[in-house]
């Protein structure tokens, strides 16, 4: 399962991802974020704390993994900063991370 590949991988920043390690975990994150908020909705402050603790402890992976991705794609890992600019960062981010793996590059062999 991609989502625990990427927690077992907490703080590694070398190497590469694939794109579904990527999208399988951003998708997992996306519904685990939207049920802490649908709950902090419904039941109220204690999981508004438990949603800013799960954001807290999944921050270091997800850079992680976004790095990982950048370098599949032939990029370096500081491209991930391009995400700070207003909308055309963002966009520039996610046209990267769709982008095809890239052959054998300086950051490893082109992952299975």
């Amino acid at each position: 399962m991609p989502y625990v590949e990427v927690l077992q991988k907490y703080a590694l920043f070398d190497g590469r991802a694939k794109r579904s390690e990527y999208w399988l975990f951003m998708l997992a994150q996306a519904i685990i974020f939207s049920v802490l908020y649908a709950l902090f909705l419904a039941v109220g402050q204690l999981f508004l704390v438990v949603y800013w603790l799960y954001a807290l402890a999944t921050l270091i992976p997800s850079l992680a993994v976004t790095v990982r991705r950048l370098h599949d794609t032939g990029r370096s890992g500081w491209w991930i900063l391009i995400g700070l600019v207003p909308l055309v960062g963002l966009i520039v981010l996610i046209i990267f991370m769709v982008m095809e793996s890239a052959d054998d590059n300086e950051y490893g062999p082109r992952p299975a």
